[in-house]
């Protein structure tokens, strides 16, 4: 028995060193593949019971492998911007094309550590070896929606529509003009003054916010007391709005606006210095500044002049390239020089990483002893960034993997030498008997 024994012994370290050599071997054939997660042999030594204290029996060796999901290989800078990668714990959600071309409220959930996206000729983000990004799509207005954290029920694929065209209306304009301080003088003619602000409506067309300014001409002395009115383009010119504005004569505050007093329209927010303006096509929040504040309208010398004038929208954009941020919110960049929020790719984390099932092209799934995952955003809880123009390398160490095969290669033969000498040792008892 103590001869067999050591026979199942040497089997058994030949089938383990075996299993080691399987797996650097796998190691260096991935030392260059991104987010390659390395994977090492564990050996487990068996005890036989039994036999008394006279004879010993070997037991041999058990092999287990595990994958070493935690270790992260080093980041490599790359030219493509949705090339991603995670600066920390967490992983990038994903799912297969076939399932994206089946469809479905749902998809089945991978998980990458690493990507080189780019829009195939659907426009959703898709790696060479076919996996799809997925996120959490925005609303038009670029909010994201409350979706389940413990679930994949809200993510669907990453899709860009470049060359695709889209509005980028006007919501908000500030302006400041400085008013002539004679005009208010009882000795001015009453002229007034105005000027034309450019705003974007809702399908890209250029419309005009015409203001005026008629100064109130008192008998004697100077009123400070200027009518400012608002005439929408889009709505035939007529009133949207109109307004008392009261200047400062104080020292210290001369020239600023001392208070707006609402005639028609919207009512002025001295906190902000805004006024919500309701044009055709929607609602602007039109800024004249506050009351006392220097940057806002101003009534000074002798002279009309525009003095800032600002305001977002353009006329109809057309996508250029997208670009994901540390946060993992995916914008859209037009060439008018706007971007907007279009999604939001959220980290998964698991409290076992190790514990994921490993499958092909470097993905990973859920399993029962990687734990629940939760969706986390990018840099919140334990998780890390998200970083563009980025790959993760493979975490093999290839000086490592080499000096353990040549371990691994001694040992393997020297298993096969106790199987050579318990062969000799088993022909020298057969040979007892002749």
């Amino acid at each position: 028995m103590t001869i067999s024994s050591s026979l199942n012994a040497g089997v058994a370290g030949l089938n383990a060193n075996a299993t080691k050599l399987a797996t650097i071997s796998d190691n260096i054939a991935n030392a260059s593949t991104f987010g390659y997660r390395r994977t090492v042999a564990d050996f487990n030594s068996l005890v036989l019971q039994g036999g008394g204290s006279s004879s010993y029996s070997a037991g041999g060796v058990r092999v287990s492998t595990m994958r070493l999901i935690d270790q992260r290989g080093s980041l490599v800078g790359s030219t493509n911007a949705t090339d991603l990668a995670v600066d920390g714990r967490g992983m990038l959600p994903v799912t297969t094309e076939k399932d994206v071309n089946r469809g479905g409220a749902t998809f089945p959930l991978s998980l990458m550590t690493t990507g080189s996206f780019r829009p195939d000729g659907q426009g959703y983000l898709k790696t060479e070896s076919g996996m799809v990004l997925l996120g959490w799509m925005a609303d038009t207005d670029g909010t994201i929606p409350n979706f389940p954290r413990v679930s994949n029920a809200g993510l669907q694929p990453v899709r860009i529509n470049l060359n695709q065209f889209t509005a980028n209306p006007t919501n908000e304009i500030a302006f400041s003009v400085n008013l002539p301080a004679t005009a208010t003088a009882s000795t001015s003619s009453g002229d007034e003054e105005s000027l034309a602000l450019e705003y974007f409506n809702n399908v890209g067309i250029s419309e005009t916010l015409d203001v005026t300014f008629e100064p109130t001409v008192p008998t004697t002395g100077s009123s400070n007391t200027w009518t400012m009115t608002l005439r929408d383009s889009a709505s035939g010119g007529s009133v949207v709005g109109a307004y008392t504005l009261v200047f400062n004569t104080s020292a210290g505050s001369g020239g600023t606006l001392s208070s707006v007093t609402t005639v028609s329209g919207g009512a002025y927010n001295a906190a902000t210095g805004t006024i919500p303006v309701t044009v055709a096509g929607g609602s602007i929040s039109l800024s004249i500044g506050r009351p006392g504040a220097p940057d806002g309208m101003t009534q000074l010398s002798d002279s009309f002049a525009p003095v800032k004038i600002t305001k977002n929208g353009s006329p109809v954009g057309n996508v250029t390239s997208v670009q994901v941020d540390s946060k993992g919110d995916v914008y859209a960049i037009y060439d008018q020089g706007f971007t907007r929020r279009i999604g939001q790719v959220p980290l998964v984390d698991v409290p076992n990483v190790n514990g994921l099932v490993a499958l092909s092209n470097q993905t990973y799934q859920v399993s029962p002893e990687s734990g629940p995952m939760f969706l986390w955003d990018a840099g919140d809880g334990p998780t890390g960034a998200v970083l563009g123009f980025a790959r993760e390398g493979s975490s093999t160490d290839v000086a490592e993997e080499l000096t353990q095969l040549i371990v691994t290669q001694r040992a393997y033969s020297s298993n096969a030498k106790v199987i050579q000498t318990v062969d000799e040792m088993l022909q020298e008892t057969q040979n007892i008997k002749r």
